[in-house]
Order: structure tokens, then sequence, then C-alpha cells
């Protein structure tokens, strides 16, 4: 029960405002300048150019790497890989390196529920890159549970990595991006199962993290626009990589490519141009808040 100080102290409090920017020509949100660019092809490639350096957590799977090699080849500079154990996919990062002898490319080992050891991270990413203009949030976990069983500690887990680890990572690239006055953009991977609930495994404790990573988005976009910085997620559908694969997931497999209107699963290199998109100032310049589907329409039904 609340005391009368306590109640007295909630009419007392203070509560931050949220500010907006004003679009002026000299606010980090100003509409961009003419490009006088006469060539088709020179326009076309800039329009989808992508420029300074990303993080990229989760960034030694299958579709972090798809999309870090899709941000070189749109022109990245430099690119962190963040992985629990980055060294699984060492002969596909060197194969990066090779193939973009210009670009620094660099992977470190962190678990993006530790505050600490995120803000370290992102510190010596700003020192060996020279500034962090991009986050790509990929790193997560999927739980498949009967939830009259299932272990509260795992439900935690499970949001613990999915939604919190994905403020975590996203504050520490907003504080760079802040303090360099440069703005940026923060992209995280939602999922459909943000949207409904998936059949026909039981998966609540995924289903409500993605969910936040929505809201987690919206809120950022609202919040940090005056700096500069988009804030947008990905929703893919069900992707075809070693996590759903196996004898296990056949019969999985045959439902939800059944329940598609493409009658398949998605490729990874079919995320690309999603993420290209949202991180390309040229291309996504006006795009904050939002969430692109990528799924073959999935979840029309």
């Amino acid at each position: 029960m609340s005391t009368v100080t306590d109640r007295d102290a909630l009419t007392k409090r203070e509560v931050p405002s949220m500010v907006l920017s004003d679009g002026s020509p000299s606010s980090m949100t100003a509409p961009p300048g003419p490009t006088n660019i006469s060539d088709p092809a020179a326009a076309a490639h800039t329009r989808f150019s992508v420029t300074g350096n990303a993080v990229v957590t989760g960034g030694a799977g299958t579709l972090g790497l798809t999309a870090c090699t899709a941000l070189l080849e749109h022109g990245l500079s430099g690119l962190m890989i963040l992985d629990r154990d980055p060294s699984t996919s060492e002969t596909e990062i060197n194969a990066l390196r090779s193939r973009f002898p210009a670009a620094k490319i660099h992977s470190e080992s962190v678990d993006v529920t530790d505050e600490a050891a995120v803000e370290a991270v992102f510190t010596t990413t700003a020192v060996l890159l020279g500034s962090v203009d991009i986050l790509l949030c990929f790193a997560g976990i999927v739980n498949c549970a009967d939830a009259l069983t299932m272990p509260i500690a795992q439900f935690r887990t499970v949001l613990d990595v999915n939604t919190t680890g994905s403020f975590i990572a996203a504050q520490a690239a907003a504080r760079r991006m802040v303090s360099q006055g440069t703005g940026g953009s923060i992209t995280f991977i939602a999922s459909i199962s943000a949207h409904r609930v998936n059949y026909p495994q039981p998966q609540v404790a995924y289903n409500v993290s993605k969910t936040g990573v929505l809201m987690l988005k919206s809120c950022l976009a609202a919040e940090w626009a005056r700096y500069g910085i988009r804030t947008n997620s990905i929703s893919p559908g069900y992707m075809d990589t070693i996590l759903n694969e196996g004898d296990g997931l056949t019969e999985h497999r045959r439902i939800w490519t059944e329940r598609n209107p493409f009658g398949r699963m998605g490729s990874p290199r079919e995320l690309a141009g999603a993420v290209v998109l949202l991180c390309s100032a040229g291309a996504g310049g006006y795009i904050n808040g939002a969430d692109l589907v990528v799924d073959g329409g999935g979840i029309v039904f």
C-alpha cells in the first residue's frame, strides 16, 4: 500500500518531454539539397550508395554476413562485426577482407546483454573505424517451447537478448552518432513473429520479444529523429538458413511453405535490398519508424 508520502511524490514528479525536429535547413532533419548528377548510371549508383561505417550485431551469422556483403558492395567504408563467437565465421570474414581491400573490416566477440561490454566495444569501434554511422541488429535467439511448461528463466533470456540487447546496442550506437553530430541509421531485425502468432510451433517468448522490437523501433524513431538518426526495422519471414534446417523441421517447413503465397521460404540475399534501402541516406533518407516486411506475403494469411 502506498503511503501518503509516496502519493505526494507522484504528484510532484517531473516527466521529461520529447523534442521533435523543426525540419529547418539548420536542423539534423533538413531536406536534401540538389544532386546535379547528369549521368543516369552515376545518379542511380549514388541514390543507393552506403557511406560511413557500420556495426552489425549477430554479424557472423548467415543473414548478418549477407547484409554485411551488401553494404560493402554499395560503398561501406568500415565494418565491425559483433557476435558471441565471430571466429566460427572466420573464413567468410577473411573472404570479405580479400574482396573489399579498401574497407576496414574488424570483428569482436561480445554479449549484447552486457551493457558494459557493448559500451566498451563501441568505444573500440569508434577508434578503429573513426565513426559509427550505421547499426544493424541481427543478434537474437529463437526459442520454441510450450507456454505451460516453459521455464520463466528461459522466457527472460529470450527477451533479454532479442529486445533488451537490441536497445543496449542502439543506445551505444546513438551516443556515438549524437556526439559526432552526423546522424545515422539504426535498423533492427524484427520478424513476422511480431505481427502474428506463428504456426505450428509454439514460441511465445520469441514472438513477444520481436513485438517489443517493433515498439522499440517506433519509440526511438520519434525520440532520436532530432539528432538525424533514422530508426527502422525489417521483419523477415521464414528464411532458408541453418536455423530452419534438419529432419526435425521437415513437417514444419512443409507447413510454412504451403501457407505462403510464394510457396517457399526466403533466401538470405532477399533481405539485402531492404538492408541497403534503410542504411542508405540517399535512398532511405526520409524513412523513419518504418517496418519492412520481407516474407513473400506470408502474413496476409
